[in-house]
């Protein structure tokens, strides 16, 4: 009969607490040893390994399982080309690959949304349906995502105004009328059971938001983030992005191109406007052309890229910290990137507006809109805006559309229409407006659902949404969508900025 001894027990204690690493080793191995067949560890990917750096890198610390993510992406049409190729969109290929598709499984991100809704031929219907499906999936859902924030903003500006009738398809566990395409009807229709008490909840939380501000994390309470390319010319859609996503950080995307991707980001954690990216080496041969700001221009504040001068490409280690760069890969890119091999996008090296000597892009254009906003009233939002360069004037003269979330006073769009003129500082501009070489800049409001009738007649044309990006300045050549925007325009008025 084994006696019990205090003594025996003080002693073993002493001698395994002076040695609890190895103590710790041992009782590892030998857990993982004796349940090595579990379930649980087979999912793990061990093979047999024992050893706590394993352990370590196998456990994730956070659960995964069942995780979704609602992704507003969509496929574009098939093109044959005359040789008889098949073409489309980058991201098309890319959601039809079974690697993409295997992956997302594996992190547990798969898509809310079956495949006939992601390749669906109608983009509303496709879209009504990321919305209910993401909805139907709720709790599993650990992101939020596309490939740009405009189509984010998008899909939850539509939100605002069908949330009623998807709350009815879930109560009643059936499909709206709406869903007229067969293939996406059966397969959402497979999906959709009747939810009362998910629908109740839904119409709870969009009643008691206020202005939709925060309405992702009501409503899908363990999404983590938002995710998508949210630099460049997405910039203008951030603060609408940041009202629905209310708590929840948003997380720019890599930086990529149709021609091949470029750029991780490297700091994730960052805002957007600060994100940066290191260049992969090996995913493309890259040279970079530097930009030499001209010595005899006046460029303070402006981002107008016809001032500067190219010098001869340079490769990827032969950049220098703090100059600016456009990026050259398989094709003339036309991104302005200033240090490499951690970069940071500046803007589309285009030319946006000139009328004289003035040259103002992209990013001017962008700058001056966002300055214009803050004199604008607490609720009244710019949902979108794109420029025009109007000759058949005497002088000619800028035109900036603007659509507005509700409507603004006189003397609102009056003091927003003068800092837009200020608001361009480039030398050329400045100085033509003194003196009368360019006329008054003017402010048009288009009606609500204008730049959504341009997104469709792009649509029309076969181009893919989830590539879709508004175009910030619209010349004569555009001449559809230009009769659009002016068939919509509901008010103008002039700047009197540098006099009447």
């Amino acid at each position: 009969m084994r006696v019990f001894s205090l003594e025996n027990v003080i002693n073993e204690f002493e001698v395994l607490s002076k040695d609890a690493g190895r103590q710790q080793t041992e009782t590892l191995r030998w857990i993982l040893e004796q349940n090595g067949e579990a379930e649980y560890l087979q999912s793990l990917g061990l093979a047999g390994r024992t050893d706590p750096e394993s352990f370590k890198a196998c456990v994730l610390e956070y659960p995964i399982g069942n995780g979704k993510a609602l992704q507003f992406i969509y496929s574009s049409k098939r093109v044959t080309t005359k040789g008889g190729l098949t073409a489309r969109t980058a991201t098309s290929n890319v959601f039809q690959s079974e690697q993409f598709k295997h992956t997302m499984k594996d992190i547990q991100s798969q898509c809310c949304s079956p495949d006939e809704v992601i390749f669906g031929p109608d983009f509303q219907q496709s879209l009504y349906c990321h919305l209910l499906c993401g909805l139907i999936f709720s709790d599993e859902v650990q992101t939020i995502s596309s490939t740009f924030a405009h189509s984010i903003v998008h899909a939850f500006g539509t939100f605002e105004h069908v949330w009623e009738e998807l709350c009815a398809d879930i109560r009643e566990g059936v499909l709206s009328s709406r869903i007229t395409v067969p293939s996406i009807r059966a397969a959402v229709s497979k999906l959709l059971r009747p939810n009362p008490s998910l629908a109740d909840s839904i119409h709870n939380v969009c009643v008691r938001l206020s202005n939709w501000y925060g309405v992702i994390p009501e409503l899908w309470p363990n999404a983590k983030y938002v995710y998508g390319i949210m630099t460049g010319s997405m910039e203008p859609y951030l603060k609408k992005l940041r009202h629905y996503a209310g708590s929840l950080p948003l997380m720019s995307a890599d930086y990529g191109s149709s021609e091949g991707w470029i750029g991780a980001n490297v700091n994730p954690s960052l805002p957007p406007e600060l994100a940066t990216f290191a260049v992969l080496p090996n995913i493309g041969y890259f040279e970079f052309i530097p930009l030499e700001k001209s010595e005899v221009q006046d460029l303070e504040k402006s981002a107008s890229t016809i001032h500067y001068i190219e010098a001869e490409p340079i490769g990827l280690t032969e950049v220098e910290v703090g100059k600016e760069y456009e990026i050259v890969g398989r094709h003339r890119e036309g991104s302005r990137l200033p240090s490499t091999p951690e970069i940071q996008f500046v803007c589309r090296r285009s030319l946006v507006l000139s009328i004289n000597i003035d040259k103002n892009t992209e990013k001017d254009l962008q700058l001056a809109v966002e300055a214009a906003a803050l004199l604008a009233e607490e609720k009244v939002e710019v949902v979108d805006f794109t420029s025009h360069a109007d000759t058949s004037t005497e002088p000619g003269h800028y035109v900036i559309y603007w659509e507005l979330s509700c409507d603004a006073t006189e003397e609102v769009l009056r003091a927003c229409c003068n800092c837009l003129d200020l608001s361009f500082v480039d030398a050329g501009y400045v100085g033509s407006r003194k003196v009368g070489a360019i006329g008054p800049l003017e402010l048009r409001v288009v009606r609500r659902g204008t730049f959504q009738t341009i997104l469709h007649h792009y649509l029309g044309l076969g181009a893919a949404v989830s590539q879709f990006k508004t175009p910030r300045f619209v010349g004569l050549s555009n001449s559809t969508v230009l009769q659009i925007l002016c068939r919509n325009v509901t008010g103008c008025t002039f700047s009197t900025a540098y006099g009447p």
